[in-house]
């Protein structure tokens, strides 16, 4: 997210999640201070979240985790190759 973006367009760009799942989990994000919500009493109703401090704080973290994940995950995918590729030349 780059800035408050506006709930249809959140919606829109987390594919397969209902508007109510949605809904709930942004309110769970905001309780928990990680995001906020902004409403403008137009008609239709403008409702915008952002992040806030605290999760710019855990974005850094869960970056570096997901660097590790990918990494750990092609060493196994080139472990696994190795392994199918020494099986498949001993049943030759």
């Amino acid at each position: 997210m780059n800035g408050p973006t506006r709930f249809g367009v959140l919606r829109k760009n987390v594919a397969g999640i209902s508007s109510r799942v949605l809904t709930e989990r942004l309110r769970t994000l905001e309780d928990k201070g990680f995001v906020f919500r902004h409403y403008e009493p137009t008609i239709p109703p403008a409702v915008t979240y952002g992040i806030t401090e605290r999760m710019k704080d855990i974005q850094k973290v869960l970056a570096l985790l997901e660097g590790m994940a990918r990494k750990w995950s092609a060493e196994e995918a080139k472990i696994a190759g190795g392994h199918r590729t020494s099986a498949a030349a001993t049943h030759a």
